[in-house]
């Protein structure tokens, strides 16, 4: 098994510009899964990116071929050991996304793989999202004695109540990328990385070439409503930093992890 401080070191978040296009890639060998670290440096990055003149629109990815993003690192959450270190924990997908929320460039979502938990937040914070067929997606955090809190209101406003309840509460089933565009997670779906990557050049090409002023004013109606949601996802995280300490939780994240 992966030493839990070696595991949680791991992997990268890249922030790279080629023209007026800035791309942010992270990456964890397990399955670009997130812990803490990765957290805090991703949130800093979309809030870099969004400061940068030349930047004009973001593109957000992972690294590798296979998963987007399997959501928060098992490794750190069964070793935390008190409330704060939850909280702090889970904080670092309330940062994420409000970064995402508050960043005034148009943030574009590329998800090559399947997506769970902290993965489909990240999906659901962006504000244009395309995927490959295999972008399959899953909310287990009931399945291991939490719930999907922190991310869950930007599910939420994505995919309505209706739609992210059943993600919530059927949280050992994956549903298709198919689904996941007919409810609006995905603006489009391609049988291939390389279309889908050719599909987000020329839509960034164009943003590109976009009035900036107009695009952050685009942004500012499209995110109405949440300016709540520095307090929302921190309360949440507060949730999810009890839940976590639980036996029932840790048990079944460690039945979780043997599979």
């Amino acid at each position: 098994m992966t030493d839990v401080a070696e595991a949680v070191d791991q992997g990268y978040v890249d922030l790279t510009i080629d023209g007026g296009i800035g791309v942010i890639e992270f990456f964890h060998p397990l399955s670009n899964s997130l812990p803490s670290k990765l957290l805090n440096k991703l949130a800093e990055s979309i809030t870099e990116a969004g400061q940068i003149t030349n930047i004009k629109v973001i593109v957000l990815r992972s690294g590798g071929e296979r998963a987007f993003c399997a959501g928060a690192s098992f490794d750190e959450l069964i070793a935390i050991q008190d409330f704060d270190e939850g909280k702090t924990f889970f904080s670092g997908f309330a940062n994420v996304i409000n970064a995402a929320r508050k960043c005034p460039k148009l943030i574009i979502g590329r998800v090559q793989g399947k997506a769970v938990g902290g993965g489909v937040g990240l999906a659901s914070a962006v504000d244009y999202c395309l995927a490959t067929q295999y972008a399959s997606i899953k909310l287990s955090e009931l399945a291991v004695g939490i719930g999907p809190f922190v991310v869950g209101p930007a599910v939420e406003r994505k995919i309505g109540v209706s739609a992210m309840s059943q993600l919530a509460i059927n949280a050992t089933e994956w549903q298709t990328a198919a689904w996941a565009k007919s409810k609006g997670l995905y603006a489009d779906v391609f049988d291939s990385a390389q279309e889908m990557d050719d599909a987000i050049l020329t839509l960034a090409d164009k943003l590109s070439s976009s009035n900036p002023e107009a695009m952050a004013h685009l942004k500012r109606i499209f995110w109405e409503g949440t300016e709540n949601w520095d307090d929302l996802l921190i309360e949440r995280a507060e949730t999810s930093g009890k839940l976590v300490l639980s036996d029932f939780t840790r048990e079944a994240i460690n039945k979780f992890k043997k599979k």
